[in-house]
């Protein structure tokens, strides 16, 4: 098999190989160096300081655009900083359709802080690609979307997002943080740019914040942005990404076969007035998946009957615990109503479905036995 068709587990487990260590190290080492030296005027070895280029950080960078079969990828501090790297590929005045079901941090993005500056959005649901379509005015220059969304699970079909933007001549920026490139590869399917939360399943540990970005298209600009605002990933935390991609494959099949589980004896819980996952062929979307992924993953939502439950459940849980953020190998339970998606409108909230009877579960790789337990221990009062 010859290097380029290379599998993607292989891919994650050896990296990139676009630089050998010149010492045959197997693990790449951590530059831990801000700045490097050079051996005379005009003579760089390609690397001069570490804001601008980092081997660490580009091996994760080479590495992760192979995955997701981009032409480039940019590993920065936070996925926050990712997707501001992003928008700042726009002007004022230029329209940008988003998906209305998303993290509540990028909503705050787009509304505190990128319109006072011009930015203009309008929030729809991106699975009806008719509403989409009637959304487009002449200054739309992209659509955003999150697929599977946050916390709804919605599915967003990719090839007639990015069919409807080819045809009016704008980009498909798709967040991927949910299923990762080993199930879901956007690009493949007509995207221009793919955002990550590296901090979630490509970190796998709960232990390093990363953004990560993967374009085919405003390569430089990107390149330029990431170099100009600095808030580039450390050559460590890179390290830690990297090692996460190593083992992102079992974890994940792990995952989803515990979410599998779980999800369906959540549908069966008297508590649970009804549950979203990708995976169950009740889940609106669900054909959509089989279709654009190879995985449902391991995200699941799910609503109580009434609202005193989450109070007292949440106090309650053992293995699972109550915590922000999701893909790591523990599993964490999320009130999304006062947590993730606090910066959206009550109003906005409780029309798209984030009640607050709402809680999201990210599940781990522990054994799914002792999930359910803590499940029916913690909501079956």
């Amino acid at each position: 098999m010859s290097e380029n068709c290379r599998r993607l587990e292989t891919i994650m487990v050896q990296g990139s190989r676009e630089k050998e260590d010149i010492k045959g190290a197997i693990s790449t080492p951590i530059y831990q160096s801000a700045t490097f030296k050079h051996h005379g005027l005009n003579e760089s070895t390609g690397y001069d300081y570490s804001r601008s280029e980092n081997p660490t950080r580009e091996e994760l960078e080479n590495t992760i655009a192979k995955l997701e079969g981009g032409k480039a990828g940019f590993a920065f501090s936070t996925g926050m900083a990712a997707i501001d790297a992003v928008i700042r590929l726009f002007i004022p005045k230029d329209h940008i359709i988003v998906s209305e079901d998303l993290y509540g941090g990028t909503y705050r993005l787009f509304e505190e802080i990128y319109r006072r500056y011009g930015i203009e959005t309008t929030y729809v649901d991106t699975t009806d690609i008719k509403k989409v379509e009637e959304s487009i005015k002449k200054n739309t220059k992209a659509i955003f979307i999150e697929t599977p969304s946050n916390p709804m699970m919605r599915i967003t079909d990719i090839s007639k997002i990015t069919s409807l933007a080819k045809a009016f001549k704008i980009l498909t920026i798709v967040d991927n943080t949910f299923l990762s490139p080993y199930f879901q590869r956007p690009l493949l399917l007509g995207a221009d740019i793919v955002i990550h939360s590296g901090t979630k399943f490509l970190g796998g540990h709960n232990d390093t914040l990363a953004g990560i970005i993967v374009a085919n298209k405003f390569i430089e600009e990107i390149k330029f942005m990431q170099v100009s605002t600095g808030a580039v990933l450390s050559p460590f935390d890179s390290w830690l990404i990297l090692r996460g991609i190593k083992t992102l494959a079992i974890r994940l099949e792990k995952q989803q076969k515990n979410a599998i589980k779980i999800s369906k004896w959540l549908s069966e819980c008297k508590r649970v007035k009804k549950v979203y996952y990708p995976g169950l062929k009740a889940h609106k979307g669900y054909d959509i998946s089989v279709k654009q992924t190879t995985g449902f993953g391991s995200m699941i939502s799910f609503e109580v009957n009434e609202r005193e439950i989450i109070e007292k459940s949440l106090k309650k849980f053992q293995t699972i615990y109550f915590a922000e953020s999701l893909g790591g190998v523990e599993s964490l339970i999320t009130y999304p109503y006062i947590q993730t998606h606090a910066s959206i409108p009550e109003d906005i909230r409780n029309r798209i479905g984030i009640k607050d009877t709402l809680l999201r579960l990210s599940v781990g790789i522990e054994n799914v036995k002792d999930l359910i337990e803590d499940l029916d221990r913690s909501l079956n009062l």
